[in-house]
């Protein structure tokens, strides 16, 4: 039987990133993303390409709708939930000083960063509990954070805040969902190259040269689906709740 992923926000960037790597390692991938699949149409050819087994949802995870909807077109599609892959944020339309941080755009990344990642968890969990194991395991759920979680950026607190209520989720979710055989894990990218990223490359490409982490190099998406990879592999099955960083070294604290 073949396994099943959902990755949110799995169309571009990170997410489509790990989309691809859990094609490769044998999973059929439900891709959520805002947009319609139109948006999406050469990408989605793409991985038809790779011989994919795709289904593509149009949902956005701060709705309860949209969550349920997702959940409920996965197992019509495949009958089981096997890897939830909370990839699904947003970053503030603006940055701005903290004293300025305005209430709207706190609820914003609130409704879609950590709302969704909790909720998207719960209702997959719910799902997982319920099924019968696969390869010894009755599910994974995997949250993608950032750095964010506990460097502070007082110029989009509101992410910084949203990205720290991830790392709570996780750690309830595998303290809760542990004796279930249910993984939950959280994958913490740093400075990676995508489209987000791509208007703050000559500042970051100078802050690498200065000494800034200790792999002096952008991170890529495929560095972080090859962390989202081994997660899922189930090959750590003794370890839950635990925090993978993907940010060349950025995290160590150095003199």
């Amino acid at each position: 039987m073949r396994k099943t992923a959902i990755v949110t926000g799995g169309s571009r960037g990170i997410g489509l990133g790990i989309t691809k790597q859990l094609i490769e390692d044998g999973y059929a991938v439900v891709i959520t993303a805002q947009s319609g699949a139109e948006r999406h149409r050469d990408t989605l050819a793409t991985l038809s390409g790779m011989g994919a087994d795709c289904l593509y949802v149009q949902a956005d995870i701060s709705n309860s709708a949209d969550r349920a909807r997702c959940i409920a077109e996965t197992l019509a599609a495949y009958g089981r939930i096997d890897a939830l892959v909370n990839n699904a944020g947003v970053a503030p339309n603006e940055r701005v000083d903290l004293l300025d941080m305005t209430e709207e755009s706190f609820d914003r990344l609130i409704a879609v960063n950590t709302k969704g990642t909790l909720f998207m968890a719960q209702a997959a969990a719910k799902h997982m509990v319920a099924q019968e194991p696969l390869d010894g395991r009755r599910g994974v759920i995997v949250n993608v954070s950032s750095i964010s979680a506990t460097v502070s950026s007082t110029s989009r607190g509101e992410y910084c805040i949203s990205k720290a209520g991830v790392s709570m989720v996780t750690t309830l979710f595998a303290d809760r969902l542990a004796s279930e055989g249910i993984g939950v894990y959280e994958v913490r990218p740093g400075i990676i190259a995508t489209d987000m990223t791509a208007a703050v490359k000559e500042k970051y490409d100078a802050l690498f040269a200065a000494g800034l982490c200790p792999v002096a190099r952008w991170g890529t998406p495929e560095d972080v689906a090859n962390a989202v990879s081994l997660l899922c592999s189930g090959r750590l099955s003794y370890s839950t709740g635990d925090i993978i960083n993907v940010d060349g070294g950025f995290h160590i604290k150095r003199l």
